[in-house]
């Protein structure tokens, strides 16, 4: 069966989102895979996180819970499909259950430019039509609402 989302999801559930993050590239992918890196920036705004396990590896899963401002948990279940340092990630992402029907598949990948910028490109595909529109999401990643990849996050962590 293929991992590609291209082949089986409809491209009109995919959202791609890209940022110019001035940092070297080295440093975002590691603010992505490094766990104690990842647990101080990822999410919304305004929400907790909490790990209940983290292997960010090929093969490795991420469990946590975000808890919003009032009081609400969502529970959330990563595994990491590939990791190719430091240009790509591919990421299952949804809720923390087996076979959960609303888990999305992201590919992010980590390009340099020639000044030492680094682009990030994320890529979702949803099994099932949403509220998280191509509009949406990227109205939000512009807004400073935050989607759960804050570039103002990112590269706060990535310059540590």
């Amino acid at each position: 069966m293929s991992h590609d989302p291209r082949v089986t999801w409809a491209l009109e559930r995919e959202i791609v989102l890209s940022r110019v993050i001035a940092a070297p590239r080295s440093r975002v992918f590691q603010a992505f895979t490094d766990p104690s890196r990842i647990t101080r920036w990822f999410g919304p705004e305004g929400f907790t996180i909490e790990t209940l396990e983290i292997d960010i590896r090929e093969g490795g899963r991420w469990r946590f819970v975000y808890t919003g401002p009032n009081g609400t948990r969502y529970e959330n279940r990563m595994v990491f499909l590939r990791v190719d340092a430091p240009r790509l990630l591919e990421i299952e992402h949804g809720s923390d259950v087996d076979d959960d029907p609303a888990r999305f598949h992201m590919t992010i990948t980590f390009d340099e430019q020639s000044d030492g910028k680094c682009v990030l490109t994320l890529r979702s595909c949803t099994r099932q039509k949403s509220s998280a529109t191509p509009l949406s999401a990227s109205a939000r990643w512009n807004s400073g609402t935050r989607p759960s990849t804050s570039s103002r996050g990112i590269w706060a962590w990535s310059n540590r």
